[in-house]
């Protein structure tokens, strides 16, 4: 059932409703974790609000602004399958959760979180060795069903504690890789390029839509909404054989996949080198360059400029929006025909619209995504074309 909110009451299937009582706390959720701020209120206020939101941060475009798109009440818990877990020894055993003041609040039974992530978190918990056995573990990380574990060290720990039992439950909890990623500056950046150790299991998975994915991966949280979205993003592209369509910040090519299968000839950008190897995989046909957009603009001028065939666009930035040199190049050189514009941030992407709207486009639709359920996180698809 899909729910939408309107300014004033909900939409359940096309009747309208007063709000909904205020529901307790899901069983499992830890009363002092701050991870969740709409875990009290109903499906219904919880859309209200983000809707008000978006009204308020994009009031310019109010009358292009669509009601918030839900996958409903079923989906408000189990759907995290994406998780990055703080982790800290303390009382002779591992607490891994959320940062709270000086110490790690320990989630394990967290509602939200997918049950493989929770079944896994709960076998681990049982058999990973402490900090001073050479294990000192600062973050859990689960993309979907390959695991990571942040190790502040530069030295390989031994493997003894995961035996052959422990990697079949883990298995049959839907684990597909499991990782040791050794960094000894983990923390702002999770990630660098060494330090990868494969432990047991297969090195990238693939997802709903047949996407191949690894450890590091962007995946957005509820597949259907996700899906939904790119169907939407490609109507307004209309593509036909032959079109040439940018997509930057393309992550592991899930839009790449379906621009391409469309007839269009495509060039993605991408930061990071697992999601590159990912989109070059996923969409073959497509050119995938690994860099910032704005990095890649030589790559991008040169590849609009080989031959005359309509433009178009997708965009699916950061929190920080567009890179300024980004906008500039997509008003004054790329020229785009229509493109469709996947926002996390109300507030960037507000900045980014007025800035396209000067450069000679207007935006036609809006449909916001309730992406991230219980949270006061909402995600907004902007359709644009030229005036």
């Amino acid at each position: 059932m899909r729910v939408q909110a309107r300014a004033r009451g909900v939409w359940h299937n096309g009747a309208m409703s007063a709000s909904a009582p205020t529901p307790p706390l899901p069983r499992g959720c830890e009363p002092a974790c701050p991870g969740c701020s709409h875990r009290r209120l109903s499906l219904a206020d919880s859309l209200r609000q983000k809707q008000d939101w978006l009204e308020r941060r994009l009031a310019p475009w109010r009358h292009r602004l669509e009601a918030v798109r839900s996958a409903g009440e079923a989906a408000r818990l189990g759907y995290r399958d994406k998780v990055c877990l703080s982790c800290e020894w303390r009382q002779g055993r591992w607490h891994i959760g959320l940062q709270r003041r000086d110490a790690v609040l320990a989630i394990p039974d967290c509602p939200v979180h997918s049950r493989r992530v929770r079944e896994a978190l709960g076998i681990l918990l049982g058999v990973l060795p402490p900090p001073e056995h050479g294990f000192p573990l600062a973050y859990y990380v689960q993309s979907g069903a390959q695991l990571t574990l942040i190790l502040k060290t530069p030295r390989l720990p031994g493997t003894g504690w995961l035996t052959a039992t422990a990697w079949q439950a883990l298995r049959e909890a839907g684990i597909e890789g499991l990782w040791l990623h050794l960094h000894p500056c983990a923390g702002r950046r999770l990630f660098h390029r060494s330090g990868w150790h494969l432990l047991a299991g297969e090195a990238e998975s693939v997802d709903d839509a047949g996407c191949r994915y690894g450890p590091a991966a962007f995946r957005q949280l509820i597949p259907s909404l996700h899906r939904h979205s790119l169907e939407e993003a490609g109507g307004h592209l209309a593509i036909t054989p032959g079109d040439r369509v940018a997509d930057l910040y393309c992550g592991n090519g899930a839009g790449l996949r379906r621009w391409t299968r469309a007839g269009a000839e495509c060039i993605g950008v991408e930061l990071s080198g697992d999601a590159c190897r990912h989109a070059a995989h996923n969409a073959p046909a497509a050119t995938v360059l690994r860099g910032t957009c704005e990095q890649r603009l030589p790559q991008l001028h040169e590849w609009a400029a080989r031959r005359t065939a309509r433009h178009l666009l997708y965009l699916n930035p950061p929190r920080t929006g567009l890179e300024s040199a980004v906008t500039r190049w997509v008003s004054d050189e790329y020229r785009p025909a229509r493109l469709a514009y996947l926002s996390c941030s109300a507030g960037t992407l507000a900045r980014d619209l007025a800035l396209l709207e000067t450069g000679g486009y207007r935006v036609t639709r809006i449909l916001p995504y309730d992406f991230f359920p219980n949270t006061h996180h909402v995600e907004t698809l902007a359709l644009l074309e030229e005036n």
